[in-house]
């Protein structure tokens, strides 16, 4: 392997993409054989027959101390990204079918290492945005800490539309003829963007997304060049914030980021607008009973109805801005930042404000509306006052929100779009507490306290925080069966990747809870 300068781009990213994929493998290759072993200070696992050690902390945030080896003729060697590629591909290979080998594994994994050392490198030459919230949203140099390439991305010449970078860009303006025209809700937020011609109507689009389609510009659809201000893309890539409007716009994006291909499909564009207006209410409860609870409407969407390909990449969801929605003195902060970066003088009343903030709305939501919110790092802003402590949660995104079947009618939508906005209960059920407790609180926990007697500490005032709220709701099933200690639900992303399947086909694996 080519020495690398301590501290550099390159070795930044080759620790970072290591890690990542080491935890994959203890969560979904090793663990559920069986085959991972603690051995304090280290956590062993053996992977395809290769012995490997690491220090660890953090709980199952798997917070990995110093670089992992593997024991090679009787020594502990460093081990590589790319070996442990190779481990787990023959790991993957031999556990399932020959014919489930995957090629195209090794480099989206390579792909995702040399992104984030473009990142780094373009991060020390970049100019961070005064707005803290927008700040926190470009935080996210390293991407999912359990996924084998969360920096993975497609199509070229990315770097100049990565939050993480603090890009910054104009957006390009079109006019669709209003015979064209395809919209629903409330879009009149787009209007300020920019003049339309008379008998047309304004389309913002995304400058990367307008040069993947190349669409054909004819009468109907005329090119009126940039906007005159620049928008700033959010965590997700394809959502910007434009700061004159204050609001952030959803583009579809004809690229895979993490497991899809980012595009508002037709049934998502009217499924947004049909939850919308059904989630207003739902909300309103949830304030009424947990006065910090907040959500960022998404009203409208517009786009172009000439062909599937051109309403679907065109389309472009309206999204309120956090700002507006926050209290006076209130600072909207992007949870994915604060779990990298959560630090508190009282950690234990700054944990129980967070959970507070941030658990009981979202098992309401499930328990008394039938409602799913994601709510996992990338889809919470934490409010914080003045001194820096939670008070207020604002839950985004409504393509991740489900309704549960059975308990909504939705009669009078299309069919496709009731099914895109329906889960089951057992499904919904996995899909909260995954969230909201193994992607979400986990991490804020292993950040705010690594160690393990301060995790032990933190989770029982958790605890403490749900079991109040469990008995003011009337101890419901499984939120009971959570306290008690049932295992969580861990989304296994390296087994989405290795099968090439669809995000939404994703399984689980079962991990400790921290409350047994």
């Amino acid at each position: 392997m080519e020495s690398l300068v301590l501290d550099s781009p390159a070795a930044i990213a080759e620790e970072a993409t290591l890690a990542a994929l080491l935890r994959c493998c203890v969560r979904e290759v090793a663990g559920p054989r069986g085959h991972v072993w603690p051995a304090s200070p280290y956590l062993l696992l053996r992977v395809a027959g290769t012995l490997i050690r690491v220090r660890t902390g953090g709980g199952a945030a798997l917070r990995f101390e110093g670089a992992p080896e593997r024991l090679e003729q009787g020594a502990w060697r460093p081990l590589t990204s790319a070996e442990l590629v190779r481990l787990a591909e023959t790991e993957l290979t031999y556990g399932t079918d020959l014919d489930r080998a995957n090629p195209e594994f090794a480099g989206q994994v390579a792909a995702s290492r040399d992104a984030i050392e473009l990142i780094v490198k373009a991060r020390t030459e970049a100019e961070p945005p005064a707005d803290p919230w927008l700040a926190s949203e470009q935080a996210l140099v390293f991407g999912h800490p359990f996924h084998p390439s969360p920096k993975a991305r497609g199509g070229a010449g990315w770097l100049r539309y990565a939050p993480e970078a603090h890009a910054a860009f104009p957006l390009r303006l079109l006019a669709v003829r209003e015979d064209a025209l395809a919209q629903e809700g409330d879009t009149s937020a787009l209007d300020h963007l920019g003049q339309a011609p008379p008998g047309y109507t304004l389309l913002p689009a995304h400058p990367w997304q307008l040069d993947l389609l190349r669409p054909a510009l004819d009468d109907r659809l005329i090119d009126l060049g940039d906007s005159a201000w620049p928008v700033a893309p959010t965590s997700s890539v394809r959502t910007v914030y434009d700061p004159v409007g204050g609001i952030c716009l959803k583009f579809s994006l004809d690229v895979r980021i993490t497991n899809c291909v980012r595009k508002n499909a037709w049934y998502e564009l009217s499924g947004a607008v049909a939850l919308n207006s059904r989630l207003a209410p739902v909300f309103a409860d949830l304030a009424s009973r947990f006065p910090g609870t907040r959500w960022l409407p998404e009203p409208g969407y517009r786009s172009a109805a000439l062909g599937g390909r051109l309403l679907e990449g065109l389309g472009v969801i309206v999204r309120s801005g956090p700002w507006s929605v926050v209290s006076p003195g209130v600072t909207p902060v992007l949870a994915g930042a604060l779990a990298t970066s959560a630090r508190a003088a009282d950690p234990h009343a700054w944990w129980a404000a967070y959970v507070s903030a941030v658990a009981p709305p979202v098992l309401d939501a499930y328990l008394r509306h039938g409602v799913v919110l994601e709510a996992h790092l990338q889809n919470v802003l934490v409010g914080l006052d003045a001194a820096g402590m939670p008070v207020e949660a604002v839950f985004r995104d409504l393509e991740g929100t489900k309704l549960i079947a059975g308990r909504h009618d939705l009669s009078e939508l299309p069919a496709k779009v009731g099914e895109a906005l329906t889960y089951d209960a057992e499904r919904g059920w996995a899909r909260v507490v995954y969230c909201l407790m193994v992607n979400h609180l986990t991490e804020i926990a292993a950040t705010l306290a690594p160690g393990e007697p301060e995790q032990r500490a933190l989770w029982a005032v958790a605890r403490q925080v749900l079991a109040g709220y469990a008995e003011r709701a009337g101890s419901p099933l499984p939120l009971s069966d959570l306290l008690a200690g049932a295992p969580l639900p861990a989304k296994a992303n390296l087994g989405v990747r290795w099968s090439r399947s669809a995000d939404r086909h994703a399984g689980y694996v079962p991990i400790g809870n921290p409350f047994a």
